[in-house]
């Protein structure tokens, strides 16, 4: 069985030169690179307080890193995963982003489930020991899936006895928004960061313009296939040629799976950007929506807003939402159409 990874970023950034403009302060960069939650980060700021602000930025990730991961034996999650159904008490951010996921686990109609882990761990995309599960054996698994049976007590959770959580579909996003947050604390008024391809900026370029980030066209990885101009917001996506693997079969498959049968989600969608100021809500939707194809992913931006879309579909057409009108640059072959309310 063939074992492949896509390039490591869904999204680059396209960074220019820049003047001293609204900085409060200095105009030369001040940067910092960190591996962690299996990624390479790159936090980059601009201003008087920006070394002091990537220092406290850095200790956060490793914080959050330490509560959430499902691999460290003794973060929050660890513990709840072998917990046997006990309740057990966890951090504030992580009873905060739980309680989040079962709040976007309801908003999708359960296209978000963090109680998934198991399945994603049984195909392999945990340990790099790929294989193709057997129907009974998903079976088996999905029984145990069910974001809506986990339960948040102020800081207490308790799980169903056999079931798993993993935060992964969220981590990322929420702690962008902690960076963002804690560079606005010490004045930082420019700044942006990667998170393993997902991107939040903090105010705009020194020079008062917006921020331009690219998107990889999920096609050919190696390219980009549009632009977006942004300030103050996150872009964060989710697509099928970031983790997979090609089976004995000859097919492809990736990591993002459907809660519905266990299996890859395969709704029509090849990539889903999502943009908006709050990371956490960006990171669990690009997931999500993924999950939900494209006609469920339009109606729910029409439905809650606060958020903009970037869509590409198995057929090689891109589908944007109205707001990004003005913002977005088509760098590729592909068509586009606007999506209205």
């Amino acid at each position: 069985m063939k074992r492949f990874f896509a390039v490591f970023s869904v999204i680059i950034l396209v960074l220019t030169g820049c003047a001293d403009k609204g900085t409060g302060g200095s105009a030369q960069a001040k940067s910092r690179s960190v591996f962690a939650m299996d990624t390479y980060m790159e936090l980059k700021a601009y201003g008087d307080n920006a070394d002091a602000a990537l220092d406290r930025a850095v200790s956060r990730i490793n914080e959050i890193e330490a509560e959430l991961s499902v691999t460290l034996p003794d973060s929050d999650i660890s513990r709840l995963n072998t917990s046997g159904g006990e309740p057990v008490e966890v951090s504030r951010d992580c009873a905060w982003l739980i309680s989040n996921a079962v709040k976007y686990g309801g908003m999708t109609g359960g296209a978000l489930d963090i109680t998934l882990y198991p399945v994603v761990k049984e195909w392999g995309f945990t340990t790099g020991e790929y294989k193709i599960p057997d129907d009974a054996r998903l079976t088996e698994l999905l029984s145990n899936v069910d974001y809506s049976a986990v339960s948040v007590n102020d800081k207490e959770v308790t799980l169903p006895e056999n079931a798993e959580v993993d935060l992964g579909a969220l981590a990322k996003g929420f702690t962008s928004s902690q960076v963002a947050a804690i560079l606005k604390e010490d004045d930082v008024r420019s700044g942006i960061v990667s998170l393993g391809g997902n991107v939040q900026a903090i105010g705009s370029k020194p020079d008062g313009s917006d921020w331009r980030v690219s998107v990889r066209d999920p096609f050919a990885p190696e390219t980009d296939m549009c632009i977006v101009e942004i300030s103050d917001m996150a872009v964060i996506t989710s697509g099928n040629y970031e983790r997979y693997f090609t089976g004995e079969d000859g097919k492809n498959y990736w990591h993002i799976i459907d809660p519905a049968d266990g299996y890859p989600a395969d709704n029509g969608l090849v990539s889903v950007t999502v943009i908006g100021a709050d990371g956490l809500m960006c990171d669990a939707l690009s997931t999500a929506l993924f999950v939900a194809g494209k006609d469920s992913a339009a109606d729910l931006w029409r439905e809650e807003g606060g958020f903009e879309l970037i869509l590409v579909t198995d057929d090689a057409e891109i589908f944007y939402t109205e707001g990004l009108e003005g913002k977005f640059t088509n760098v590729s072959s592909m068509t586009t159409e606007v999506i209205s309310r």
